[in-house]
């Protein structure tokens, strides 16, 4: 038995994936947490400052700096001085803090879609327009369409917005289409911001992660990189997060943003999170090797209605062909509880989230199919 097929009951820790549906006999399979334990040397970590009794105030620690630099350096070669890094409680506090960074009377935000949610209410934030670009399905992956965000972008378009590994579509971008998108930001101005919050979590064995800023200098200087260890991890509950921004002035941009609007981090956030950028305890490659297989489970029922993941434990499905007003609602009828793709700019597709016990994952994917046989048949 595996260390990620224990099932543990949830309920009564006020879990914002749980208690969605609490009283209701749907399994949720939606918002981006993991049904897993964190890791056992996270939480002596986590215990260890339990021990100090104290609370207070919390500088951001020499260690933990030491700590993202490391990691960046084993995993991508990338060499990152301290005074590039700047620490915020969460990736989403990054996305808004970088659009606020970079705003302009009329200016715009350019945002391929389907994208993580929160991305969708970031020019609104800060006061900007949002032009949002389809991806588009090419065979089994799904990429950016860089003709149509050439036609789409204006001269006040300032900032563009990406995930890598894109969520909710699993990709990870091949170098290529990074020098791709590095070349168009550069013809036309643009800031990247990516959220790279997913990528410790690569599930197709060929699928490299590549920061895009690492790429060259000229691209590093007009990029801001989020990263956390909280998804590969599962301590979203203690939340913290890094941004990497390598030019001063839009670094001092940025800082300026936050001014009055962001808190301290907690000490046991920032515990969690040194812990996590100094693993080297194989308990990631671990649970890499079971989200394989539960990838595989969820692609032998969905077939073509999904790409593969690449990245993340996220599954996107289409089921525009079964002509459903509400998804999220009817899916929910079959006991289901899943993200509605409209939220993603999506409309017609769901979010499947497989991150969980393989017991768990079996019972959902049996109600999908009912789910999906149901509309076939009326």
């Amino acid at each position: 038995m595996s260390e990620f097929d224990r099932r543990i009951d949830r309920s009564g820790t006020s879990s914002a994936k749980w208690d969605q549906y609490q009283g209701r006999d749907v399994l949720p399979f939606w918002v981006a947490d993991m049904d897993f334990e964190a890791p056992d040397f996270l939480l002596d970590a986590v215990r260890a400052r339990l021990e100090h009794k104290v609370f207070g105030y919390t500088r951001i620690p020499d260690a933990l700096v030491a700590a993202f630099q490391g990691w960046l350096k084993r995993n991508y070669q990338w060499q990152v001085p301290e005074e590039w890094l700047v620490w915020i409680p969460g990736v989403v506090t990054g996305l808004n803090l970088a659009a606020m960074a970079t705003a302009q009377p009329n200016g715009a935000v350019l945002i391929p879609i389907p994208v993580y949610y929160p991305f969708l209410s970031v020019p609104a934030n800060a006061g900007q327009r949002s032009i949002e670009v389809p991806m588009e399905r090419d065979g089994n992956r799904w990429v950016m369409d860089i003709d149509a965000l050439e036609a789409a972008t204006d001269a006040e378009t300032r900032i563009l917005m990406i995930a890598n590994p894109q969520n909710p579509t699993g990709r990870v971008y091949d170098q290529a289409e990074l020098q791709e998108l590095a070349a168009f930001a550069e013809r036309h101005g643009l800031v990247i911001c990516c959220d790279e919050i997913h990528c410790g979590i690569l599930l197709d064995p060929a699928a490299r992660h590549r920061p895009i800023a690492s790429l060259d200098p000229a691209i590093a200087e007009r990029s801001i990189s989020l990263y956390a260890a909280t998804k590969a991890y599962n301590v979203p509950g203690l939340s913290c997060a890094v941004a990497v921004i390598p030019d001063a002035g839009l670094r001092r941009r940025f800082n300026k943003a936050r001014r009055g609007l962001t808190p301290f981090i907690g000490p046991l956030a920032y515990a969690a999170s040194e812990a996590a950028f100094n693993d080297d305890s194989g308990w990631l490659d671990r649970l890499l090797t079971y989200l394989r297989g539960n990838h595989e489970r969820v692609l032998a029922v969905a077939g073509e209605r999904m790409t593969p993941v690449e990245g993340t434990y996220l599954a996107w499905m289409d089921v525009r062909d079964l002509g459903l007003d509400d998804p999220g609602a009817y899916f929910e009828g079959f006991g289901l509880g899943l993200s509605d793709g409209a939220a993603f700019g999506g409309p017609g597709f769901v979010r499947f989230n497989f991150g969980c016990p393989r017991s768990l994952l079996e019972a959902g994917l049996a109600r999908f199919s009912a789910a999906i046989d149901g509309a076939a048949s009326t």
